[in-house]
């Protein structure tokens, strides 16, 4: 359904057209709104792959997702319309721009893919054990069209996580000190690659935090990853550039990871989120 939607616009008209702040808009308008704005190299490197995003092949994933989300499964035979995201029990419209966050149920921070399986153990009855729950990465598992189609009804929509509570606000902080912490082999933190403008790794422009139009583009996952053909989360995104400052390897749904993400977002808040986006 929305990949029909979005491939029938033709490219003229996307390139034209004004950006629309809510899931039902195309993120390549959201994008192209965002270069408009402002002069970055980093926006507009990936020409092609804004040229591809009516195709974006992530569009299949969140139509798969949608199904997921709305049929009764688990051994318990429910669906997640049942599940509390932020916004209350089945609701998903702009959930995801204000994740990572506190939830009174776990008393935990909790970002989208550790509320999924939060709710897919207690409501639906799936275990530990089982693939629904153990294969996060890629896009033909059960989890990563669910984070598809639940991170997609917040495309257009700007990033606000909230802070309220004391425990938002220790993973926040917590995520500044990580990313401005140097460790490793090679003595590198986020900033090493973030802390400036217009630095590169080989020929791509990298993003640079302190830019929230640049960052928001940056933490816009899930993304298409054309290079590795796959649909990938936030977690996924964290784990790579963990390795690539050859760090041990984090844990998706750490709290680590959660302290990050939480930074990260706090980064471009205000800033709408473009998803699905797709990244080389």
């Amino acid at each position: 359904m929305l990949r029909t939607l979005f491939a029938a616009i033709p490219l003229a008209a996307v390139m034209a057209s004004p950006a629309v702040s809510g899931p039902s808009g195309d993120p390549a308008e959201v994008l192209e709104e965002l270069i408009g704005s402002t002069s970055s190299y980093y926006l507009t490197q990936s020409e092609q792959n804004l040229m591809m995003m009516p195709d974006n092949p992530a569009l299949w994933t969140i139509e798969e997702g949608e199904e997921l989300f709305r049929t009764p499964r688990g051994p318990n035979n429910v669906s997640l319309e049942e599940c509390d995201f932020g916004k209350g029990p089945g609701v998903v419209e702009g959930v995801f721009v204000e994740l990572p966050r506190y939830f009174e149920d776990t008393g935990e921070v909790m970002d989208l893919g550790n509320r999924i399986i939060y709710c897919m153990t207690t409501l639906q009855g799936f275990t530990a054990d089982d693939p629904e729950i153990k294969d996060i990465h890629g896009s033909n598992t059960d989890h990563m069209k669910l984070q598809t189609f639940i991170a997609s009804q917040s495309n257009g929509m700007p990033w606000n996580n909230p802070l309220d509570h004391p425990l938002e606000i220790a993973m926040r902080d917590a995520g500044e000190a990580v990313f401005y912490r140097r460790a490793g082999p090679f003595d590198f933190n986020c900033a090493a690659c973030h802390g400036e403008a217009g630095k590169r790794i080989r020929a791509s422009v990298l993003p640079h935090s302190s830019n929230p139009k640049e960052w928001t583009k940056a933490i816009s996952w899930p993304a298409f990853r054309v290079g590795q053909d796959n649909a990938r989360s936030s977690q996924h995104r964290v784990r790579e550039c963990i390795w690539q400052m050859r760090y041990p390897p984090i844990v998706a749904g750490s709290d680590l990871s959660i302290a990050l993400l939480s930074y990260w977002t706090d980064l471009a808040r205000g800033q709408p989120a473009i998803i699905p986006d797709m990244k080389r």
